[in-house]
């Protein structure tokens, strides 16, 4: 089963097919300016809670709402919801309205009956175990901000509603409402005062867990105003009962094969948390993390989501709509596919290159200095760990894209295997190498998961649909892009030896602006003179607004 040839030129294929494209660079650009302000959040946090216990005991909690924010937000729910309740809005929208109103109470049910259980579970082993300060603030602190998980779900099957209208805005910005949120609550905190340092911490963690509920709330209040123009909710919902068993088949495996990188991410943090939830021993032997290790390994995850999440969620985000709709014509879905991969190399593997050698400057940039909580030897522990991520951003991307293939084609099984198989994978390597570069081994062996899960999901795709990832043109493509990629890592590398000379925080923040500068403008003129049809793409979308 082939794909039909490609359209002669950059232009007739943008004008043939624009609308994800367009959707893409439309999430992109809000997409960058929320992580543009997550930036300035984890400035915030960052050198307000550093490399101490209490930011590692505070990243653990936060880490419970952030995964079910990146698995039904960015993930799960999407994946088994979206693609039904598009071809039902365009088909039906009577039957889609139904469908989406008992799916909606459906999910606030059992999402709400689980955080009331996990807060009674918190709660009890707060009152069970020995007492332990760091440990008694990560219980406090989880149960505070887990309220968040119904809302963020909610929030979350609205996006994915909206999505279907072709309206990307409400749910790309989200994460905007959760930055300023976050950024209140730890402001207003500061204001507070403490006895000392540690208890200034301690109460900038509560305020940041108070702006997280607030921000649930926020974004819920936003999806039911955004879709008061084209979803009229109801109770007459015994006719979409079959529908929804259907979509809550679909969810189970789903949220298994979307979640691989952000479960690696999550026994990451229980790796990390060792020292703070059981001792500093494992075995008998001195474990190789301390408390400070969730905290580092915590602000460093930033740094590398940036990227990812500007560009690789967001073609993810855009392409899946446009697989559903293609799935019932292989020709078309294949080229789909390729697209969304070749878009998400175009970025992702030059912010691969450019953000491992950028990385130990970004660090020291973002987190040191003078006022910072951050020791230096934390700054440089939170670089190895960037350096260690940086090496699969273009592998997280072209993931988001390949699992959201097999969803189109109403497959939820081949990517919750795939994905089974890499989280025991991930596991083995974490417990290996942390024992050799400490938490960067946590992120290397997430990384390589990646990377492998990549290549088997390319080679599935294939037998599954008959579709070719990598075709000759999209070889071709990939090609283009990693010339222009090693080409920008090169300018960027000469950059920083030219400025090497400069030393501390100053020394540092000039050379990442230039390396940054110089790294986009390289990467930028080569997809020109390359005449990359991704750049031209991107370029046409932005003409049409």
């Amino acid at each position: 089963m082939t794909a039909p040839p490609p359209p002669p030129s950059p232009e007739n294929t943008t004008a043939e097919r624009p609308a994800f494209v367009g959707h893409a660079l439309l999430v992109g650009t809000i997409t960058f300016g929320s992580r543009l302000l997550g930036l300035v959040r984890d400035l915030v946090l960052g050198r307000a809670l550093g490399d101490t216990p209490v930011a590692s005991a505070f990243a653990a909690a936060f880490a419970i709402p952030n995964l079910f924010r990146r698995l039904f937000g960015e993930g799960a729910l999407s994946a088994a919801f979206v693609p039904m309740y598009t071809r039902l809005a365009d088909s039906d929208p009577d039957n889609a309205r139904r469908f989406a109103s008992l799916v909606l109470a459906l999910l606030l049910g059992v999402t709400g009956a689980i955080t009331v259980a996990l807060i009674a579970l918190l709660g009890g082993l707060r009152l069970l175990l020995e007492a332990d300060a760091e440990r008694n603030l990560f219980f406090e602190l989880a149960m505070l901000m887990a309220p968040f998980m119904p809302l963020v779900c909610v929030g979350a099957l609205m996006g994915g509603m909206l999505q279907a209208h072709g309206r990307f805005t409400q749910h790309a910005a989200a994460p905007i409402v959760l930055n300023l949120c976050i950024i209140g609550g730890a402001l207003i905190a500061m204001t507070l005062g403490a006895d000392s340092d540690e208890g200034q911490r301690v109460t900038i963690a509560y305020g940041v867990g108070f702006g997280v509920v607030l921000a649930g709330l926020l974004q819920v209040a936003w999806g039911l105003w955004a879709l008061r123009r084209v979803v009229r909710w109801t109770t007459r919902v015994r006719a979409a009962r079959d529908k929804a068993v259907d979509a809550g088949k679909r969810f189970v495996p789903a949220l298994v094969g979307m979640g691989t990188t952000q479960i690696n991410a999550f026994l990451d943090t229980a790796i990390a948390m060792w020292p703070i939830w059981v001792g500093p021993a494992l075995f008998g032997l001195a474990y190789p993390l301390d408390e400070s290790s969730n905290g580092i390994l915590f602000f460093s995850q930033r740094l590398y989501q940036f990227p990812l999440g500007v560009f690789g969620v967001a073609v993810g985000t855009a392409v899946f709509p446009a697989l559903a709709r293609a799935a019932v014509n292989p020709g078309e879905f294949g080229a789909t596919i390729r697209r969304g991969v070749r878009l998400s190399a175009f970025i992702g593997v030059p912010a691969s290159i450019g953000l491992a050698i950028v990385s130990f400057d970004l660090v020291r940039t973002l987190y040191g200095g003078e006022g910072s909580a951050f020791s230096d030897e934390g700054v440089r522990r939170a670089g190895w760990i960037v350096v260690a991520y940086a090496g699969a951003i273009w592998a997280y991307s072209i993931n988001h894209v390949l699992s959201r293939a097999f969803y189109a084609a109403d497959d939820t099984r081949t990517p919750m295997r795939v994905s089974m198989a890499m989280v025991g994978f991930n596991l083995v390597l974490n417990l290996v190498l942390i024992w050799f570069i400490r938490e960067a081994g946590l992120a290397l062996s997430t990384a390589i998961t990646a990377i492998l899960q990549t290549l088997v999901l390319s080679r599935l795709l294939r037998r599954k649909t008959g579709s070719i990832v990598i075709d000759p043109e999209t070889r071709a493509a990939l090609g283009r892009t990693v010339v222009c990629a090693a080409a920008m890592g090169v300018g960027v590398g000469a950059t920083w030896f030219a400025l090497s000379g400069y030393e501390g925080w100053t020394g540092a923040a000039i050379r990442l602006g230039a390396m940054t500068i110089a790294g986009g403008l390289i990467h930028l003129v080569m997809a020109r003179i390359l005449k990359s049809e991704e750049l031209a793409w991107l370029l046409a979308a932005l003409r049409r607004g």
